[in-house]
């Protein structure tokens, strides 16, 4: 299935911060954006968006398109699940267009994740992270990575990853439940960890009871964590609620495989721990819609009712009788 990469913009004024250098044209406040009109195949005009807003196709035919990340210059980096590749994509005339498409790497094991710090691009394959450096100086001719760290688990369920880092400099890998519902006894399973990507030793464990997360941020102004969950399957259409759960500390616990979207014991794990005994979303987001990235919104061009709210991207079910 191919698969394209969306952008939202204001439809009347933005503020840039990139240089053209940096190979992004910048628009100075109350400038209007002459967007392209697209010609494609994608119904992007039946997605419907708040007034003022208009949706726009920044890349096409990226195919299995995954998990992105932006470097201050302006290059996006896009991961892919199931292809094995990473790819770069730049729009070097600041059209809201990429005009520039690099093959970075090919062939990985399921390279969902994709972080960029230091001129260095990172991407989390099932069991380890790999280092591109200076890469944006050799998308024509990438270099061949550094293994950061090969020992997370080997389990393609829920193995590929979302990696980011977080306000204290550490990299941020969870490590999903290898199965639908289950009692792990490795304690790294079903957790949020981190690793000193300068000093690579074991992976911390941030939290736990963590079914499925592939995507989670930081508050801008409380730098706390807030992560999406996927819901177990195979408990009819209308339950577990898939989460947005939000940590406050290091350490706690949001109750898989005991309790789901708070308040639902497992029927077969749930008698060994209350629901009681673990931390519940804040927003249980439905059954079934497969939350994937979020975004917590800091910039200054959408209206000041969007600052600091959260943006959830979801790909919708599989396990409904209804899709």
């Amino acid at each position: 299935m191919r698969s394209s990469i969306f952008i939202f913009f204001l439809f009347t004024a933005c503020t840039a911060t990139n240089s053209p250098k940096n190979g992004v044209a910048p628009v100075t406040s109350g400038s209007s954006i002459a967007s392209p009109v697209y010609t494609g195949k994608l119904p992007i005009d039946k997605i419907k968006l708040p007034p003022g807003f208009k949706i726009g196709v920044f890349a096409e035919d990226v195919d299995n398109a995954r998990s992105l990340c932006l470097s201050p210059n302006g290059t996006l980096f896009v991961s892919t699940r199931d292809k094995g590749n990473v790819y770069a994509l730049r729009d070097t005339n600041g059209d809201y267009v990429a005009d520039q498409r690099f093959t970075l790497a090919t062939g990985l094991n399921m390279p969902n994740g994709v972080a960029f710090r230091n001129g260095s691009l990172y991407v989390a394959e099932i069991s380890r992270v790999l280092r591109f450096d200076n890469i944006e100086n050799q998308l024509s001719s990438p270099p061949k990575p550094a293994v950061v760290f090969d020992k997370y688990p080997t389990d393609e369920h829920h193995g590929w990853k979302y990696i980011a880092f977080g306000p204290d400099g550490k990299l941020y890998v969870p490590v999903g439940a290898p199965c639908n519902i289950c009692e792990p006894e490795n304690p790294i399973y079903c957790t949020i960890t981190r690793l000193d990507v300068d000093n690579p030793r074991e992976p911390e464990i941030v939290q736990r009871g963590i079914r499925n997360t592939v995507g989670f941020t930081w508050h801008p102004v409380t730098k706390e964590l807030w992560f999406t969950d996927n819901g177990r399957d195979w408990l009819g259409d209308d339950l577990p609620a898939c989460e947005l759960n939000h940590a406050s500390k290091e350490g706690m616990h949001f109750g898989y495989p005991y309790c789901h979207q708070g308040d639902l014991q497992d029927p077969k794990f749930g008698e060994k721990r209350p629901c009681s005994d673990f931390t519940a979303p804040t927003q249980k987001l439905g059954a079934h819609v497969a939350p994937l990235g979020l975004e917590i919104y800091s910039g200054k061009n959408f209206p000041a009712e969007y600052q600091n709210q959260v943006f959830i991207a979801e790909h919708g079910s599989w396990n409904r009788s209804k899709k």
